[in-house]
């Protein structure tokens, strides 16, 4: 008896387009280069408060902006709440109703603006 899956059950699977690494740069010319930054304390993970909740984007000079939020920063915590893998509506209910937000967050840029483009709101 035969317990292979026959070609057609196996399911498709869609893989991100390729990204090209970035263009080679002289060693001397790298640390000017934002490519090539070495800087790795801004991927450190921080503590933002906010007084209320923040909108989907940061937006200059609000709330979030001024508390120190960035476009592409990862929330992985929201008042001592693990927001790695919380249910989106787990995540809206908790940020709606809390007068104080104390959120862990880090920069996380890398697939955020095509994240951003496939978000559906």
């Amino acid at each position: 008896m035969d317990s292979r899956i026959p070609y057609d059950d196996y399911p498709v699977v869609f893989l991100p387009a390729y990204e090209n690494p970035p263009a080679w740069i002289p060693p001397h010319e790298r640390i000017y280069h934002p490519d090539y930054n070495n800087e790795l304390t801004q991927f450190l993970p921080r503590i933002v408060t906010l007084k209320k909740p923040p909108g989907a984007q940061v937006i200059p000079d609000s709330d979030a902006h001024r508390a120190g939020l960035q476009e592409g920063d990862q929330v992985l915590a929201v008042n001592d709440v693990d927001f790695q893998d919380i249910e989106h509506s787990k995540a809206v209910e908790i940020l709606k109703t809390a007068r104080e937000i104390s959120m862990r967050v880090r920069f996380f840029p890398y697939n955020y603006h095509r994240q951003k483009e496939r978000t559906v709101h």
